[in-house]
């Protein structure tokens, strides 16, 4: 298993359409690219018998949150009755007549993607 300290971060670059077709992808998964990409890597390097799975990973993505669990000016949303720091994809700005889904959870940070229910 892999410690969630111990990730790296680094710049990749991709053909427009390419990039295109991986956010649609994504989307289509209820993911985030960086959870999508971290698997498919993984997959191909043969180590998809060895996932990168925290409590918050199994339990949250997918999940879907109303406006009135995040609170905006801390900068914090309580899912399941504890608050983490979260990001909104694509960095939009917070949206209290949306809801989001967790399309991805990395430590004490959650991602967000608004919805239309």
């Amino acid at each position: 298993m892999i410690i969630l300290d111990k990730m790296a971060t680094f710049l990749l670059r991709l053909p427009q359409d390419l990039k295109k077709r991986l956010e649609e992808s994504a989307k289509k998964q209820n993911r985030s690219v960086n959870s999508m990409l971290q698997t498919m890597i993984e997959d191909e390097l043969g180590m998809a018998d060895k996932p990168v799975t925290s409590l918050e990973h199994r339990q949250f993505i997918g999940q879907v949150i109303s406006s009135k669990q995040i609170d905006q000016d801390n900068g914090l949303v309580q899912v399941n009755g504890i608050f983490y720091r979260y990001l909104i994809e694509s960095n939009l700005d917070f949206d209290s007549r949306k809801s989001y889904i967790v399309i991805e959870a990395n430590g004490n940070i959650l991602t967000l993607r608004p919805v239309e229910l």
